[in-house]
């Protein structure tokens, strides 16, 4: 089992900035890829950013790409996710997600095995 805990959510004016913190324990050896997905009310799960666990590889959606930065401390076990130029639209519950058991990086979340409780992002406009 791998746990997942979020930090880092909070309040922020559009065009502020946030880093969200995301810590993983257990068997921590078995991760993969690690993810960042959002969920907005009324809004299913989105894809935000992903990274390999050992190779470093991003990816990114669209609608963050150039704004947001994912990158991993692997001596630390923590995924960070540095937010830049915030939009209200990025207004989210803001969830981890850690995969062990594929190798190709996935923006799907039905691929990831694990999940964090969630922080909550609010931009105001």
């Amino acid at each position: 089992q791998v746990q997942l805990v979020e930090s880092g959510g909070g309040l922020v004016q559009a065009g502020g900035s946030l880093r969200l913190s995301c810590a993983a324990s257990g068997r921590t050896f078995s991760i993969t890829n690690m993810g960042w997905f959002r969920q907005a009310p009324g809004k299913e799960r989105e894809f935000v950013s992903g990274i390999t666990w050992s190779g470093g590889r991003t990816l990114y959606s669209d609608s963050v790409k150039d704004r947001f930065t994912i990158s991993r401390d692997n001596a630390k076990n923590t995924v960070y996710l540095q937010m830049n130029s915030l939009k209200p639209e990025d207004t989210a519950v803001y969830y981890c997600a850690a995969d062990s058991d594929s190798f190709v990086l996935s923006r799907l979340p039905r691929i990831y095995d694990y999940w964090g409780q969630g922080t909550q992002v609010t931009v105001s406009s």
